[in-house]
């Protein structure tokens, strides 16, 4: 991947792992305390909110190989503490980085088997482009026979119990659609395959989608049943952004407590002005799984793996 990336004439950079603020995703970070400084600092959650900042500064395509923290869950797809991958690329939008992920991930499938074609435990996944594209309302139509399109927050809440789908009343809209989504269309997709044309709910970093009301231009690839990259068309402009930061800290004030908080100095960049920008985060652990047929995310660099065991710290592959 850096190869391939390096190729086309991007940056590697590194950015702060330790941040005054944290952004850039919806999930819940570890905090931790600057003694010198006497100041709290997070753990980054995302390192997407400073590579915004180098294209504000100019460069025209940048990424970073990353670690991130979440203080959320554990499971053999999921790890407090993963590798991330996220490039971000003035001048294009995410039509253009389908294509260009569409095209890596292939590369790397071919140079590392010989082959687009990889096995994971008893499937056969195939990288070969082009891949299957479906928008979010479409997959979940397609598997629930249900079309939830213009639904608002009390018929999706009803939509999702008669689905079975576990839902709390902290969640808002676009939490709702992403659980009926990850509940009966996420399992299904084994293929590569694209979702793209999200609820402008549930992405408040992504610009609006140029022809559909309500939509973002949003991308996640699924692959294998779980989720191993989310692209946007940027969004920048400051206005629209700050209403956003606005209302995910509403639905925190409901008990949201993987909502965004309002970052001022990102809002701040914004207004010197981001050039239209197309970016993508990539999960390495997820990919490296199916790359190397291994079971399981959990590695030893997180010694709480299994609290009270012996062999909590061991590794899985």
């Amino acid at each position: 991947m850096r190869d391939f990336m390096a190729s086309k004439g991007y940056l590697e950079v590194e950015t702060p792992i330790l941040q005054p603020i944290y952004g850039g995703a919806l999930a819940r970070p570890f905090k931790t305390h600057h003694n010198t400084l006497d100041m709290s600092l997070y753990l980054r959650i995302a390192n997407e909110l400073y590579l915004k900042r180098l294209i504000v500064g100019g460069f025209d395509g940048v990424f970073e190989f990353a670690k991130n923290f979440r203080n959320e869950g554990m499971s053999r797809f999921h790890n407090p503490e993963f590798t991330i991958m996220e490039l971000y690329v003035a001048y294009r939008d995410c039509f253009w980085m389908m294509d260009f992920y569409e095209e890596m991930i292939e590369q790397v499938a071919i140079a590392l088997h010989g082959s687009t074609k990889v096995t994971v435990g008893e499937r056969e996944i195939d990288f070969k482009r082009p891949w299957k594209r479906y928008t979010m309302f479409e997959a979940i139509r397609e598997y629930t026979g249900v079309d939830i399109t213009g639904m608002n927050e009390d018929e999706l809440r009803k939509a999702a119990r008669e689905l079975h789908v576990p839902i709390d009343d902290t969640m808002g809209k676009g939490k709702l659609i992403d659980e009926i989504f990850g509940t009966h269309a996420e399992p299904n997709l084994i293929q590569p395959t694209f979702i793209t044309d999200y609820p402008v709910e549930m992405s408040p970093l992504a610009k609006k989608h140029r022809e559909h009301d309500g939509l973002v231009e949003r991308f996640e690839v699924v692959c294998n049943a779980k989720e191993i990259a989310n692209a946007f068309t940027e969004l920048n402009d400051p206005i629209d952004q700050r209403r956003r930061f606005e209302e995910q800290l509403a639905l925190g004030k409901r008990g949201d407590t993987e909502s965004m908080v309002l970052d001022e100095d990102f809002l701040r960049s914004l207004e010197y002005g981001m050039p239209p920008t197309a970016g993508i985060g990539v999960g390495i652990d997820r990919l490296a799984m199916i790359m190397t047929n291994s079971p399981s995310i959990q590695m030893s660099s997180f010694p709480a793996n299994a609290p009270g065991k012996k062999d909590c710290c061991r590794i899985v592959w």
